[in-house]
């Protein structure tokens, strides 16, 4: 099936792994040109830019500077934005829960998490109603409809998040400008299974098992698994093209069935 994102420019932020590697993979399969934003980089990353569809760029989107320079050097590199996938993003549990979270780390989670998308929606705009419309895509999670104490300034954020891309979508709809959302559940990547993750973090305050931990969680699923990050950047691509023209203000969960209410 074509997207219809062959010859598009892209910019997907947080790129040098996990769901944005894969998404910054899967779009270059389609033939789009990628600007991958990430803060340090990757081997993997590297590589994707040996096809000459990629142009890595090392930016702090903490930064209120960075998404300018960032929409700005997409500008430079391709000549015109057609896509912004807005992928960014970390937690941290919160073992202690609500009255164990400073004001310092409600402003990390709120910034990396919900500001770094606020800023690159609004460098990107206008450039991507100069070339007559796009798609911006943007990566929530199943815990913006399910709060949970051990995350709960990111389920915070990422409530925002949703609820800003909605209101975004009626704004700029007119504008020729798409804006949807993916929430995954878990998702087999480093911020869950990794080193210092959420099933390490976990298993190491309460002397458990990070493997007996992950497996807890992918049990909540229907499906008994933790999401791909291939499978999400599949749904996120898919947004991204002109398969999906019609497609605006919408989330699309994927979670194996975590979540259980319509």
């Amino acid at each position: 099936m074509d997207l219809g994102l062959s010859g598009k420019s892209v910019i997907v932020t947080g790129a040098s792994r996990g769901i944005g590697l894969a998404v910054t993979r899967a779009l270059v399969e389609e033939g789009a040109s990628v600007v991958a934003v990430s803060k340090g980089g990757s081997v993997e990353l590297k590589a994707l830019e040996e096809t000459g569809k990629v142009r890595a760029v090392a930016a702090d989107l903490t930064d209120p500077h960075g998404a300018t320079e960032v929409v700005e050097g997409a500008i430079a590199a391709f000549g015109r934005l057609d896509v912004l996938v807005n992928n960014v993003g970390a937690v941290q549990p919160r073992l202690g829960g609500f009255l164990s979270v400073t004001d310092d780390e409600w402003h990390t989670t709120l910034t990396i998490n919900l500001l770094s998308a606020v800023r690159m929606t609004r460098a990107a705009l206008p450039r991507l109603i100069e070339g007559g419309g796009g798609s911006i895509v943007t990566v929530s999670s199943v815990n913006a409809v399910l709060p949970d104490p051990l995350v709960l300034d990111y389920s915070a954020a990422k409530a925002a998040l949703s609820s800003l891309s909605k209101s975004l979508s009626k704004e700029f709809g007119p504008s020729g400008v798409r804006v949807n959302t993916v929430s995954p559940g878990p998702v087999s990547t480093a911020l869950w299974l990794g080193e210092g993750g959420v099933a390490a973090t976990i298993a190491k305050a309460t002397g458990g098992d990070p493997a007996a931990i992950a497996e807890q969680a992918a049990g909540g699923a229907v499906t008994g698994r933790f999401t791909t990050p291939d499978e999400v950047a599949d749904l996120v691509v898919f947004l991204a093209g002109d398969r999906a023209a019609n497609v605006t203000g919408a989330d699309f969960t994927i979670d194996g069935g975590l979540v259980t209410t319509l």
